[in-house]
């Protein structure tokens, strides 16, 4: 058995996506047989971004700074703006380096079984900074689920009174999957593949 400490450390790794009880005791062990290599600069990382988490005021993302990186990125296409749902779809885009614009994070979708509205949503933001101007495409990186479609529909309506083109990504997407899980190269096909909303 052992001790609270660590099976509180255990309880506490199981509780992150991907790790259940048995992954997270695994997971525990390592960094105990490790403590100078894995433990010690683990707890650093974990420290140093604890102290700095911010959300970006401007687009949602998560970062160590407000605004993010991606939004302080002066390199960064102005013009172009990629609304997702959540942060987790923002850095599976970003990661394949295919879209040169920015982002806007929902932190969400509608779903009327969940309860979610669309005031529970970023949409105000996103509506303020395409009427501020200078944006010419909007993506809706929505996930292809119903809600995620319901969510982009919405949104498609909401925008059509702005001079934006409004495009999605294409629908070789596996129905019912999540941005986050998709590899780069399905990735990259869907937005390669994007298409004007109807």
């Amino acid at each position: 058995m052992a001790s609270q400490e660590i099976e509180a450390l255990a309880g506490a790794l199981a509780r992150l996506p991907g790790l259940g009880p048995r992954s997270a005791r695994r997971a525990v062990l390592h960094l105990m047989k490790r403590r100078e290599n894995a433990l010690q600069p683990l707890l650093a990382a974990l420290q140093n971004v604890a102290d700095k988490l911010a959300n970006c005021s401007n687009c949602g993302n998560v970062d160590t700074a407000d605004p993010c990186s991606i939004c302080r990125d002066a390199r960064r296409d102005q013009r172009s703006l990629c609304v997702v749902e959540e942060v987790a779809d923002l850095w599976a885009l970003d990661r394949s380096r295919l879209f040169p614009g920015r982002y806007h994070v929902l932190g969400g979708r509608l779903s009327a079984l969940e309860g979610v509205r669309p005031d529970d949503l970023n949409i105000d933001g996103l509506l303020r900074r395409v009427a501020a101007g200078g944006i010419d495409e909007v993506v809706l990186a929505m996930n292809a689920t119903l809600e995620g479609q319901t969510t982009a529909h919405y949104l498609a309506e909401r925008l059509e009174k702005h001079p934006v083109r409004l495009t999605q990504l294409a629908h070789g997407l596996p129905v019912g999957g999540e941005l986050d899980y998709l590899d780069e190269g399905t990735l990259a096909q869907a937005l390669r593949a994007r298409r004007p909303v109807a």
